[in-house]
């Protein structure tokens, strides 16, 4: 029978200790601070927004939603974020993705000062992940980091293992593959233009989808031992408009090892790790 990855558990545990730590910032004078930036009135922004403004707060830590018109003037947007690189008081600010069509042509990697770049998107950030030289003053991009943590804490060994990952993100496809490689891992990155996508998928060890297309992998993708790992990343909705991951889980699920639930599988451990991304640079802040 497949392992169920649930992230609830592994939440659980993690969150335990960042109120602990939370805890201890707090009595040596320093309250963990985000501020995420969300420009217009996407739904799926604004779900988002709140269920990390609502885990912030259980920890202990501080979040402000920093809500701005979606017709906000480039140079406007540029000085509330040079206003927060610059605020002594904010350990981190993250902008939601997507930004309007007036914005989309910033490089948000480099608009939030390193220190406080706890998506892990600054190029000093994924320079430090490339050259595997991750330091406490640096930050991995947090689904890929909650992917990990979610296959260390259900033991999936990830050391010369071959690894699928369909999808090449700045995200999560291309931080994840250089994240699994420096566990040792040998890594395939998949995409649109891949040719013999399903001989791929067959002969690995573990499949982590994250292109945005619902219910996309089916039991053709998989290999006829049924031994594989599935990591869906996907948050899409099929015909009848339920929330689904990249991958048929209905089709699978008696055909693989281990697959993550959509939801309850890698969602939450993206907000997981972005909690804990803040406060280590609250931390950071405290040894300054």
């Amino acid at each position: 029978m497949s392992q169920i990855l649930h992230s609830s558990p592994v939440k659980k545990l993690i969150t335990k200790s960042l109120k602990t730590d939370c805890k201890e910032l707090k009595e040596k004078g320093i309250t963990p601070y985000l501020k995420v930036i969300l420009v217009g009135t996407d739904p799926a922004s604004l779900i988002y927004t709140a269920n990390k403004k609502k885990y912030c707060e259980k920890v202990g830590a501080l979040c402000d939603i920093v809500s701005l018109s979606e017709n906000i003037l480039e140079s406007e947007f540029l000085n509330i974020i040079n206003d927060i690189n610059n605020d002594q008081q904010v350990d981190a600010c993250i902008i939601q993705l997507p930004l309007p069509r007036q914005l989309n042509h910033l490089d948000y990697g480099r608009l939030i000062n390193k220190e406080k770049d706890v998506d892990g998107f600054h190029p000093e950030n994924v320079f430090a992940l490339i050259s595997n030289n991750l330091k406490s003053h640096n930050f991995v991009s947090c689904t890929p980091k909650g992917i990990l943590t979610l296959m260390q804490e259900n033991q999936i060994q990830i050391a010369g293992k071959k690894i699928v990952i369909i999808g090449r993100s700045m995200i999560v496809g291309k931080p994840l593959a250089m994240l699994l490689i420096n566990h040792n891992a040998t890594v395939t990155v998949c995409h649109s233009h891949t040719k013999n996508l399903k001989e791929i998928t067959k002969n690995c060890d573990i499949i982590v989808s994250a292109i945005g297309k619902a219910k996309f992998i089916n039991e053709s993708y998989l290999s006829p031992k049924n031994d594989q790992i599935i990591i869906d990343v996907g948050m899409n909705t099929d015909t009848l408009g339920q929330l689904c991951g990249d991958v048929d889980y209905d089709n699978v699920f008696n055909k693989v090892a281990a697959i993550t639930p959509v939801p309850g599988g890698v969602g939450p451990m993206t907000i997981v790790s972005l909690v804990q991304n803040l406060l280590q640079a609250s931390k950071n802040r405290l040894s300054l």
